[in-house]
């Protein structure tokens, strides 16, 4: 029975997850600054002055990114796979979604006894799990394109210095570099051939893989393609900020260490010293699950806990 308590606060701990990180994502607060800052059109009969040409060629960046729209957008099932590496389509991802809800929807019923335990299990299993799945293996595949991402650009730099086109260039590190980055970067010599030109490519790159570091570079080939310049100097002043971002990142997540340290001593405590007295008095401890006032408790008691962890988550995880 304690099994299917458990299973019932986490099924509640992640229809609450699915319906509350959006609205606290780090993406929708970084959108509310960028309109706060271009948002505000000029006064009309106002004579321009040098903030508002700068503000007019803000809004026309951005508006040739699509970076506010492809923000808004929703990403599709299609999308998120891909952002995840996995080379699936939408009915295998179904199918599979099926086999593992069937898998521990049996495993369930045949622990608890069941019915409703097992088909809570089932959900969780047809529900939960693949969406975690999906989303930790896009995290993580997002997170090794963004940590190899300078080295490429500096590849690109070296390429421009040494006389070879951006296309040759691209091309190189479609060739040479690690996973995920040859993938993408293929794809954006696919599209030049295709006939897209290059700052349609880097832009579609940019939907592909919606990190700082794609957005980033988008920006620096699409401001060189309209208003020209040094693109090897261009690039090799973001290859650094993006080296200085990564530095900032490791010295922002040294900092927190003591306070995931301290989290995750909270956390684990209520069930450090649910197993200590299970094992000193188990009779004395059954009463959580063996009667009808214990179940409520726990069942309470579990969804609070999950309240806290997921306050205590939200305060050390820096946003940068």
């Amino acid at each position: 029975m304690w099994i299917g308590i458990l299973l019932g606060v986490a099924s509640v701990g992640g229809i609450a997850y699915a319906l509350v990180l959006p609205y606290f994502s780090g993406e929708l607060k970084a959108e509310s600054r960028q309109q706060a800052v271009v948002g505000k059109a000029a006064q009309e009969g106002r004579p321009a002055s040098k903030k508002d040409r700068d503000a007019a060629r803000r809004k026309q960046i951005e508006s040739a990114l699509d970076i506010t729209s492809s923000a808004k957008r929703k990403m599709s099932l299609a999308t998120r796979i891909g952002q995840a590496g996995l080379n699936l389509s939408e009915s295998q991802y179904f199918m599979f979604c099926a086999g593992c809800g069937l898998v521990i929807g049996l495993l369930t019923l045949f622990i608890s006894a069941s019915l409703f335990m097992g088909l809570l299990g089932a959900l969780i299993g047809a529900v939960g799990v693949p969406t975690w799945m999906l989303a930790y293996l896009r995290k993580k595949r997002l997170e090794k394109f963004g940590a190899d991402f300078a080295g490429a650009i500096d590849v690109i730099v070296r390429g421009i210095k040494a006389g070879l086109p951006v296309s040759e260039c691209i091309k190189i590190v479609g060739n040479e570099a690690p996973e995920p980055l040859a993938t993408e970067f293929r794809g954006l010599v696919e599209s030049q051939q295709m006939g897209m030109t290059m700052s349609e490519a880097v832009e579609r790159m940019a939907q592909r893989i919606p990190t700082p570091e794609a957005n980033f570079f988008a920006i620096v080939i699409t401001v060189q393609q309209k208003t020209g310049g040094n693109l090897s100097e261009a690039l090799g002043n973001l290859s650094r900020v993006l080296r200085e971002r990564k530095k900032m990142r490791g010295k922002i997540r040294a900092m927190a260490t003591e306070a995931t340290a301290s989290a995750a001593i909270i956390g684990s405590l209520p069930f450090i010293v649910t197993i200590l007295i299970y094992v000193t008095s188990p009779d004395y401890i059954k009463l959580m699950w063996t009667t009808p006032t214990g179940k409520v408790v726990l069942v309470a008691a579990g969804m609070w806990m999950s309240c806290g962890i997921a306050v205590m988550r939200k305060m050390i995880n820096f946003d940068f």
